[in-house]
């Protein structure tokens, strides 16, 4: 009986990961116990990096699914190359949102000078040149060749 119990209890204790990847940001010590809901491990997948590029409004029209691009991180010499692989098709509205009646709250200031919308452009890194080391989060310039 104390065997299968004991059996039990390390079956619940071990943590196996769905992909493959990095465990980052691990907050767990000695003796702690897991509780559901609660955020202990992070595991970022190895083969799911991707770019956003936050592009004008107005430069939308030069950009197309496929085309090349050009990924240059801050803190990397060697340039990345990728393709476009969607364009975003909405962003948010700090104008519309719902105020308390149901009704649409909208900012009673506004600045004159209206600068042009972000619009998220997903890159798909084709070659990662070597010696790079991607880090979610990292800050990209990124330039896309129709």
């Amino acid at each position: 009986m104390a065997l299968q119990l004991a059996q039990l209890n390390l079956a619940h204790a071990t943590v196996r990961a769905p992909v493959a990847g990095y465990v980052t940001h691990l907050r767990l010590r000695p003796g702690d116990y897991a509780t559901a809901g609660v955020t202990k491990v992070a595991i970022v997948d190895a083969s799911s990096f991707w770019v956003v590029g936050y592009f004008e409004e107005t430069k939308l029209r030069h950009i197309r699914i496929g085309n090349r691009a050009r990924i240059a991180l801050m803190g990397f010499e060697p340039v990345i190359t990728g393709h476009v692989e969607s364009i975003g098709h909405g962003i948010g509205d700090d104008n519309d949102e719902t105020g308390g009646l149901g009704l649409p709250d909208v900012n009673p200031t506004f600045s004159w000078v209206r600068l042009a919308q972000r619009v998220p452009v997903r890159i798909h890194i084709d070659k990662l040149p070597e010696g790079v080391e991607l880090v979610a989060g990292l800050s990209a310039s990124v330039s896309v060749v129709p």
